[in-house]
């Protein structure tokens, strides 16, 4: 990073279609973790696995959180996918978070240099925490308040959870990029990971076919190593195990010349989820700390 604030991002960021290949983690934050973890865990997110971001998964609460994201996304060379977390349990808490983000975004003159764009979710649509004209509402009202700071606005949502809502094109429809929910997993077809790319296509042919060529990412894309009471798969032939979590992402890594060739300016994907202390089972590294496999994802090609 400069040592001088640039006058604004306009030409901040690399051209989105060289974001093809593994591009970072999601990254659970409801452990609120602090600012010294933040920094000792992006370092190694940017240093030991080459990745250009960190997509946020959940939320914390705690006052000034986001602005120590932004130092130790600023300090580590990262980028961020922000999120608007809108949680399982219903209510309006997700209207504080936005108007949190919002206003940090805004006082905060290093965050729109990390802040790579702001999701609404997760899946909001599957879990139908809005009627898809309200979500759509509430992107454009997100883009306007941030267009001075050229920050771009999306949804992270499920194929599906377009599917269940007609497709709601309204919302394919306003946001500035696609954040695609790729958990073949728990599809009525899944069996091993090696046998799941066809259920990769299957889904990403549903924002292919209407996304209006906007750029794509797989942001909470994974295969879990265990299953638990919220990871239940709907095939009796799903396994899981490490050997398929580790197997799903070589799969991406064989796949690296098709993804970079897809409409949109090619497909960018996250590894769900950075480690098993932050979700069960989707982690890279596992409960003591240490890698459950090699990953070495290639970052182009």
């Amino acid at each position: 990073m400069p040592p001088v604030l640039p006058r604004d991002n306009t030409h901040w960021w690399c051209d989105p279609s060289t974001e093809y290949a593994f591009v970072g983690f999601s990254y659970e934050v409801t452990a609120c973790q602090s600012s010294t973890q933040l920094n000792k865990e992006f370092a190694d997110i940017r240093n030991h696995f080459n990745s250009r971001y960190v997509r946020l998964y959940g939320a914390c609460d705690r006052d000034g959180f986001y602005d120590d994201i932004v130092d130790a996304a600023w300090d580590n060379g990262l980028g961020v996918h922000a999120l608007i977390w809108f949680g399982f349990t219903g209510g309006d808490i997700w209207m504080t978070r936005r108007d949190t983000l919002l206003a940090t975004l805004h006082a905060n003159p290093k965050a729109k240099f990390v802040t790579r764009g702001v999701q609404f979710g997760s899946e909001p649509l599957y879990d139908n925490v809005l009627p898809h004209q309200e979500l759509a509402q509430q992107v454009l009202l997100a883009k306007a308040n941030l267009s001075d700071l050229n920050i771009p606005v999306t949804v992270s949502e499920l194929a599906y959870g377009y599917q269940e809502r007609g497709g709601a094109q309204d919302v394919l429809d306003a946001i500035d990029f696609i954040n695609i929910h790729m958990l073949p997993f728990f599809d009525q077809n899944a069996s091993t990971a090696n046998n799941s790319w066809p259920i990769v296509l299957e889904n990403l042919e549903f924002f292919v076919d209407n996304g209006g060529g906007k750029k794509m990412y797989f942001d909470e894309n994974g295969w879990p190593s265990v299953t638990s009471p919220s990871v239940q798969p709907n095939s009796p032939y799903a396994v899981a195990d490490i050997p398929n979590e580790q197997a799903y992402f070589e799969l991406l890594d064989s796949k690296c010349e098709y993804l970079k060739d897809v409409e949109g300016r090619g497909i960018g994907w996250f590894a769900h989820i950075y480690s098993d202390n932050q979700e069960p089972g989707y982690g890279i590294y596992n409960l003591s700390g240490h890698l459950k496999f090699p990953f070495h994802p290639r970052t182009e090609c």
